[in-house]
C-alpha cells in the first residue's frame, strides 16, 4: 500500500494551510509570504489545490480522482459534492467526532477496528457514511487509556453542525450530508473540476 511521507510543516506551508486543518498544532518559525513571491500559472494553482485537498483527507492520486468521478455524477456542483464526498469518509468523521488527533490518526484506529456504524464494526478508512448512520466507538475500545486521553486533549474542538454528538456514549448521528459552508479551511473546488475537464 502507498504512503505519504512527506513532512506535514513542510506540506502545510507550501500549500498555504494551517497545520491546525490536519489536527497538528505545531507553529513554523518560518516566512508564511516564502512561497508567494513567484507567479504561479493558471494550471499551478489549480495542481495546488488539488494537492491541498489530497494532504488534507490523505487521500492519494487514483482514489482521489474516483470520487471526483462520484461527484460528477451526483447531482449539484462538482466541486462541492467532491468536499461532500471526502468529508462523508469514515476516517474524516472519526476525525470530526474528536476521536482522533489528526485524520492520519483516525485511518490509522478506524483499520484497527475501533468504530461501528450502525452497530456493526467497521475497519474501512474510505467507507462513505450516509445520512441517518450513527458512528461509535466500540464498546471494547471506550474503556481504553488511549481513548481517554484523546478524547481529553479533543475536548474543545468544535463538533461540525452536520454531526449530533452523544459525548456519554461516544458515538454521533449524521443529521445531514456535509457542504461546503462546513469546512473549516479555504478551498476553491471549481479549480479542481477545471483541472480534470482539460
Amino acid at each position: 500500500m502507498a504512503v505519504n511521507r512527506d513532512p506535514i510543516l513542510k506540506r502545510c506551508r507550501y500549500l498555504g494551510i494551517s497545520p491546525a486543518v490536519v489536527g497538528i498544532s505545531k507553529k513554523s518559525n518560518r516566512n508564511p509570504n516564502a512561497n508567494t513571491r513567484r507567479k504561479v500559472s493558471e494550471y499551478g494553482m489549480q495542481l495546488k489545490e488539488k494537492q491541498k485537498l489530497k494532504f488534507i483527507y490523505g487521500v492519494l492520486e487514483k482514489p482521489f480522482y474516483h470520487y471526483f468521478e462520484i461527484a460528477s455524477k451526483m447531482e449539484g456542483q462538482a466541486g462541492n459534492n467532491l468536499i461532500t464526498v471526502l468529508e462523508s469518509r469514515l476516517d474524516n468523521i472519526a476525525f470530526r467526532m474528536g476521536m482522533a488527533l489528526t485524520r492520519r490518526e483516525a485511518r490509522q484506529l478506524v483499520t484497527h477496528g475501533h468504530f461501528t456504524v450502525n452497530g456493526k464494526k467497521v475497519d474501512i478508512p474510505s467507507y462513505r457514511v450516509k445520512a441517518g448512520d450513527v458512528v461509535a466507538l466500540r464498546d471494547k475500545s471506550k474503556s481504553s487509556a488511549k481513548f481517554k486521553n484523546i478524547v481529553e486533549q479533543t475536548n474543545g474542538r468544535v463538533i461540525p453542525l452536520w454531526l449530533e454528538m452523544n459525548k456519554e456514549q461516544l458515538s454521533a448521528k449524521i443529521v445531514r450530508m456535509p457542504a461546503i459552508e462546513d469546512v473549516d479551511y479555504e478551498v476553491a473546488p471549481h479549480l479542481i473540476v477545471e483541472l480534470y475537464s482539460k
